[in-house]
C-alpha cells in the first residue's frame, strides 16, 4: 500500500508540507504531561514528528485504510493505534485519570465537536493544539465584540488561554480544501475552575448565543429573570458584547437567585 486515498465523507485532506507538520507538532509545549493523542493521523505526516518527542504518542483513526498504513509504516506505534471514532471512544480506557494532550489535523466536519469533547475532559487535558478550518480556529481565539465570537469562543476561553498561531494555504493538501486552514493552541489556565456552577454557565452561554441577535434580557427569559434584574442596563447587551468574565458574573447572579 503506497498511499491512502482521501475519503470525502470523512473530511480527509492530507497535509503534504513537512515544514508545516513539524510546526504543528512543535505547537505543544509538553509541560506537565508525557502522553499525547493525535486525532485523524491519516498517513502520519504529523505523527512522525510527534514520535521524535519525549512523549508517549497514541493515535486514533476511524479510517481502516489509514490504520493499515500506519501499522505498516510506523513501528513505534505498535499497540498505540486506536481504530475508533474519537467522538464515541472512552479515552479513560487508555489514559485512566492521567493527563494527556490532544493534537491533530482535525477533520473540518467534526472539529467543533472535537473541541467540545475536549472541554468535557478538561480536568485531564492541559493542552490542545492543531489545525482547523481557518474561521473555526479564529473563532476559538476571538475576543468579544467580533461577529465570529460565539459559544465556542466563550467556553474555550473560560478554561484555556487560546492562541491563533498561523494560517495554512489550501495548496499544501491532497486534495486541496476550498478554504484556508488555521493552527491554534489552547493551554489550560492555572486556575481553571470557575467560581460559578459550570453546568449552568454552559447553559447560560449557549442560551444567549442561540438567539445572538437578541439582547440578553430577551434571550435569557427562560431563566425567570426578576423584575429588578430586568431593569439592569447590562441586559441591553447582545451576547457578542459580553466577555467571559461577564458571563461568569451573570451565571453567579442566576445561581444566587438574584435574578
Amino acid at each position: 500500500m503506497d498511499k491512502v486515498k482521501a475519503k470525502k465523507h470523512l473530511g480527509q485532506h492530507f497535509l503534504n508540507d513537512e515544514n508545516i507538520a513539524r510546526k504543528i507538532a512543535d505547537a505543544l509545549t509538553l509541560e506537565g504531561y508525557n502522553k499525547v493523542i493525535e486525532i485523524g493521523p491519516g498517513m502520519g505526516v504529523l505523527t512522525k514528528y510527534m514520535l521524535e518527542k519525549p512523549t508517549e504518542t497514541w493515535v486514533i483513526e476511524i479510517d481502516t485504510e489509514s490504520v493499515s498504513y500506519l501499522e505498516k509504516h510506523y513501528e513505534k506505534l505498535h499497540n498505540k493505534i486506536l481504530s475508533e471514532d474519537f467522538l464515541k471512544y472512552d479515552l479513560t480506557q487508555v489514559f485512566g485519570n492521567e493527563p494527556f494532550a490532544i493534537i491533530g489535523n482535525f477533520p473540518y466536519n467534526i472539529s467543533s465537536q472535537i473541541v467540545f469533547k475536549a472541554l468535557e475532559m478538561r480536568d485531564q487535558i492541559p493542552e490542545f493544539a492543531g489545525m482547523f478550518q481557518k474561521e473555526v480556529a479564529e473563532r476559538i481565539c476571538e475576543p468579544k465584540g467580533s461577529k465570529t465570537y460565539g459559544i465556542l469562543s466563550v467556553l474555550t476561553q473560560a478554561f484555556y488561554d487560546t492562541e491563533y498561531l498561523f494560517t495554512v494555504s489550501e495548496n499544501v493538501f491532497t486534495p486541496p480544501p476550498k478554504v484556508k486552514s488555521g493552527v491554534m493552541r489552547m493551554r489550560r489556565k492555572e486556575n481553571y475552575k470557575l467560581p460559578c456552577n459550570e453546568k449552568l454557565f454552559f447553559n447560560v452561554v449557549k442560551t444567549a448565543f442561540n438567539q445572538r441577535r437578541k439582547t440578553l434580557r430577551n434571550s435569557l427569559k427562560s431563566f425567570n429573570l426578576s423584575e429588578e434584574f430586568k431593569a439592569d442596563k447590562f441586559l441591553d447587551l447582545r451576547p457578542e458584547q459580553v466577555s467571559v468574565e461577564q458571563f461568569i458574573d451573570l451565571t453567579l447572579k442566576i445561581q444566587a437567585n438574584a435574578i
